[in-house]
């Protein structure tokens, strides 16, 4: 089946309509975004909590704009979702989802988009954030939702190592695999800010069209190994350098932390 009849697969019965979801939730306790088959994912919660409001339907099908891993948070994670067109208003429907959903899920806000939207195949970009405490002492609260540096970080190197990753590339190296080969692994990164100062709350942002397997916690892991003086940024030009073939590829080994990544926002043509 190709994507565009899984598309065709999925628009609205009779008597539905389709429903956006802005969905926000701490990563911690759940075995990321994907639904598993303990029924542990993020995706298994919020369906079971539309199996509870909609017992007609025979299936649930509910689609994100992409999967996070485990320990990966979400400020506003985008799914859709068909549903009966006049079982709820907007704001009852958001009422009702969070009352049959854990506390650490959230929906936040509910929309009706054209039959045709897509969570993920519309989205045009997106925008993620790590979050790294550079300083000696762990403060409790930060535990779970950000990455503990002690020792300071090059803040200048880390600058310039993340201007090379600005811009389009093939990010191969920087892709964790799924069993299965990415055969497309060019992205455009539009930019990467750094605020914060060594000591204290350092955060990474990264912007872009799209994002493959890791690729974020790679690149973060990568532009701290040069913040670290263990790498130069050189380092990763190389790891840029499309291989003549993919078994010469070189590849970043150093993954971030997965509890100090957030994914702010999914890019949609207005």
């Amino acid at each position: 089946m190709t994507d565009h009849e899984r598309w065709l697969h999925t628009l609205p019965g009779k008597g539905e309509r389709r429903l956006k979801l802005t969905i926000a939730y701490d990563g911690r306790p759940f075995r990321g975004w994907q639904s598993q088959a303990d029924k542990s994912g993020i995706q298994d919660y919020v369906e079971a909590a539309f199996a509870k409001l909609c017992p007609e339907k025979e299936t649930i099908s509910l689609h994100a704009s992409g999967r996070t891993d485990t320990g990966v948070h979400a400020l506003a994670q985008v799914a859709h979702i068909n549903v009966p067109a006049k079982r709820f208003t907007l704001q009852q429907w958001v009422q009702a989802l969070n009352a049959n959903l854990p506390p650490e899920i959230r929906i936040l806000r509910c929309q009706w988009v054209e039959p045709g939207f897509h969570a993920r195949y519309d989205a045009k970009g997106k925008i993620y954030r790590y979050r790294i405490w550079n300083g000696p002492v762990f403060p409790p609260l930060e535990i779970g939702r950000a990455w503990h540096i002690p020792r300071p970080l090059n803040l200048a190197v880390l600058k310039e190592a993340a201007a090379i990753l600005v811009g389009t590339h093939d990010f191969g190296g920087f892709a964790a695999n799924r069993g299965v080969p990415c055969d497309d692994t060019v992205r455009t990164i539009y930019r990467i800010g750094i605020t914060g100062r060594p000591g204290r709350l350092i955060t990474l942002t990264f912007e872009g069209n799209g994002f493959l397997y890791k690729m974020v916690r790679l690149m973060t892991g990568a532009l701290v190994r040069c913040a670290q003086g263990k790498a130069d940024p050189d380092w990763i030009r190389t790891l840029l350098k499309p291989p003549p073939s993919e078994k010469e590829r070189k590849k970043c080994q150093y993954t971030a932390p997965a509890e100090g990544l957030y994914l702010v926002k999914v890019i949609y043509q207005v």
